[in-house]
């Protein structure tokens, strides 16, 4: 078994563009786990202007941060901060973390982690005191992803489709 680490050489993180968005849009569709669109119809889907609207709100908001991970000047993964205000533990805030994606082509290097780590930096940094994120039950790879990285699994999700 190998012991080299995987070359994570000029990854940087930064703040997502509007220029950025229709390749975010894509990396969420490809990470999906009953993803069944060709690449041609993701790049279709991804250049809808709903994205370019929902992107507005997330730069706009206070409490929203999103990222990409970017190698040689392409966008090879992309996540989602938000920080949500509570009354729970003396009002401690959290972070939520949404759509953690790598591209297909790049995962298993290291990007992930380089991801996270810089997704609790900034939570640390804006006074969150706990952060915390979901993963779609069909995803068992990332699952054991965030559990190498130190998440529990210590509660069970919900969702509904409003």
């Amino acid at each position: 078994m190998s012991t080299a680490r995987p070359d994570t050489t000029g990854i940087a993180i930064r703040r997502a563009r509007r220029e950025d968005v229709p390749r975010i849009a894509a990396l969420i569709m490809l990470g999906a786990p009953t993803q069944t669109m060709t690449r041609a119809e993701i790049e279709a889907e991804a250049a809808h202007p709903s994205y370019l609207d929902a992107f507005a709100q997330i730069e706009a908001s206070v409490y929203n941060a999103l990222f990409v991970a970017e190698q040689a000047g392409a966008v090879i993964g992309t996540f989602q901060v938000t920080l949500i205000p509570g009354l729970v533990s003396r009002g401690r805030m959290r972070a939520k973390f949404e759509s953690v994606h790598v591209a297909p082509e790049s995962r298993g290097r290291g990007i992930g982690a380089i991801m996270i780590a810089h997704a609790l930096a900034f939570a640390r940094e804006s006074g969150a005191g706990m952060a915390e994120l979901t993963s779609n039950k069909a995803r068992t790879d990332a699952h054991r992803f965030y559990v190498r990285l130190g998440f529990e699994q210590s509660h069970e999700g919900f969702k509904m489709v409003l």
